[in-house]
C-alpha cells in the first residue's frame, strides 16, 4: 500500500543543522552526530543553515512540508530563530509540532537547563528518540525599532538589558577582530570589569516602579545565563533580576557568585517574579537569547506566554 507524504514526514525528523564558525570544525561535528544518528536508526531529512535568516527560511520550509518532529542542532540564538518562526504559524500547526534540540552553540544555556550536553550526542539522541513532550512557556518582548517598526520577539531563555547585553555587543565587535568566539567573550568580559556601565532606567514590575541607575536587568524564562537561577520555563511566570551599581570589589564578588550558581545572594541583586513588566532606557543595549536586538527605541513591554511550544525533554 502506497503511503502519502504526510505519513512519511510524521515518521522522519526534520533536522536543521546550524554550524559554528569554522568549516573544518563544523564538518567534524556533523560527522560525529551523523554516526550517532545512523547507529540508532534515526530517519531524518537534513538541511543546513548559513545565517540567522536562513534558519527562519529553512524552519518555514520544514513546517510547510509537514514535519512534526523538528530538531535544531544549534545554540540559544538558533533555537530562538526557530521558535520565532514557529510562533508565526497558526495555532493548529504549532500544536502538531514537537521541537527538539541538540546543543551546538557557544553557551547552550537553554540546553544545559534540561541537562543536554554538547559532548554527549548519544545521550541526547536517545532522549529525543523517547519523544517525551512537555509544553513550555515563552517570554515575549514588544518594542518599537528605529528600522523595523513595532517588533514582537519571543524568547526561551532570557532578555538582558544593560551590562550583559553590552558584553554581547563587545563580544560581537571583538569576534570580528579575534575570530574566536571564546576569546571574544573573555576579552569583552575583561573590558567590562574595568569599565562597568550604569544606565538610567524606569522599570515597572508588579506594583513597584523603579526609577534609578541600574547596571543590568535579566528577565528569565529559564536560568538566564545564571542571572535568574530559580526560573523554570513552565511556571507561567518570569523571573527578574535587577542589579544596581556595585563597587568594583562587589562586581568581582558578583561574578564569582554568578559562576557558582549563587547570583541572587549578592547584595546588589534585587529579584522579582511576575507575568509582565515594562522597562525604558534610552541608551542600554538589549539582548534576546544571546543576540542583540536591532535598534530598539522607547519602552519595552515583556510578558509570559504560558505553554505555547511542544518541547522534547529528557527521560
Amino acid at each position: 500500500m502506497q503511503r502519502n507524504a504526510q505519513e512519511l514526514t510524521d515518521e522522519r525528523w526534520g533536522l536543521l543543522y546550524c554550524p559554528k564558525k569554522g568549516i573544518h570544525e563544523s564538518s567534524r561535528r556533523w560527522e560525529r552526530l551523523k554516526r550517532t544518528l545512523e547507529e540508532r536508526g534515526v530517519r531524518y531529512d537534513f538541511v543546513q543553515s548559513e545565517s540567522s535568516d536562513s534558519v527562519e527560511r529553512l524552519m518555514t520550509m520544514l513546517l510547510h512540508n509537514g514535519y512534526t518532529t523538528i530538531v535544531i542542532v544549534g545554540g540559544d540564538s538558533a533555537l530562538n530563530d526557530a521558535v520565532n518562526c514557529l510562533m508565526r504559524e497558526e495555532r493548529q500547526v504549532r500544536e502538531k509540532v514537537a521541537l527538539g534540540l541538540i546543543p551546538n552553540g557557544v553557551l547552550n544555556d537553554f540546553a544545559h537547563y534540561w541537562g543536554f550536553d554538547e559532548k554527549n550526542d548519544a545521550q541526547t539522541v536517545d532522549w529525543l528518540i523517547n519523544h517525551r513532550v512537555r509544553k513550555i512557556d515563552l517570554g515575549c518582548i514588544s518594542y518599537d525599532s528605529k528600522n523595523d517598526g513595532h517588533v514582537n520577539r519571543y524568547f526561551l531563555n532570557c532578555v538582558n538589558i544593560g551590562l550583559t547585553a553590552d558584553i554581547m555587543h563587545l563580544r560581537r565587535q571583538a569576534r570580528k577582530v579575534l575570530g574566536s568566539s571564546h576569546l571574544a567573550f573573555l576579552s569583552s568580559l575583561v573590558l567590562m570589569i574595568f569599565h562597568p556601565h550604569v544606565y538610567k532606567m524606569r522599570l515597572k514590575v508588579n506594583y513597584e516602579e523603579i526609577d534609578r541607575s541600574v547596571m543590568t536587568v535579566c528577565i528569565g524564562n529559564a536560568r538566564g545565563y545564571g542571572q535568574t537561577p530559580s526560573a523554570v520555563p513552565y511556571s507561567g511566570l518570569l523571573d527578574v533580576s535587577v542589579v544596581y551599581n556595585p563597587r568594583v570589589r562587589q562586581f568581582l564578588e558578583g561574578l564569582w557568585l554568578l559562576f557558582t550558581g549563587r547570583f541572587l545572594n549578592h547584595r546588589s541583586v534585587h529579584p522579582y517574579r511576575t507575568r509582565e513588566l515594562s522597562c525604558e532606557s534610552s541608551k542600554a543595549h538589549v539582548g534576546i537569547d544571546g543576540r542583540l536586538a536591532e535598534h530598539p527605541a522607547g519602552e519595552y513591554h515583556i510578558r509570559i506566554e504560558p505553554e505555547v511550544i511542544n518541547f522534547l525533554i529528557p527521560k
